[in-house]
């Protein structure tokens, strides 16, 4: 692990507890959040057409852009459904970050923005 790696990844777990804890608040079914939690994840099929094109489905998402908009707009129109699916999605991405899951390198699986895999 690199230096202060736990910090990071202690961060990431936080904000994994955040997500969570929000998403209690907002009154949507768990059953939601069992359906979707492991959604971002079948972007690992992109991995079929090869490194570089599951790299890009991959980290297209596994990246927090789109889930803190979706949050936001959720937020600003009162849509409880697009907050919920946001917080599952940023739940998602933290847990895998404080597990030092990273944005996929096009090198192969493996290799991630936070070191490689496995070490």
């Amino acid at each position: 692990m690199k230096p202060l790696g736990w910090i990071v990844r202690i961060e990431w777990a936080v904000l994994a507890a955040a997500a969570i804890v929000f998403y209690s608040s907002v009154g949507v079914s768990w059953w939601l959040f069992a359906l979707l939690i492991l959604a971002p994840d079948l972007s690992m099929f992109g991995y079929l057409a090869g490194p570089r094109i599951g790299a890009i489905a991959y980290n297209a998402l596994h990246i927090l852009i789109v889930p803190v908009l979706l949050l936001l707009l959720g937020h600003l129109s009162g849509n409880a459904a697009a907050i919920a699916v946001a917080l599952i999605w940023i739940a998602h991405i933290a847990v895998d970050r404080a597990l030092g899951y990273g944005l996929k390198l096009s090198t192969g699986f493996q290799d991630t923005h936070l070191g490689r895999i496995g070490r």
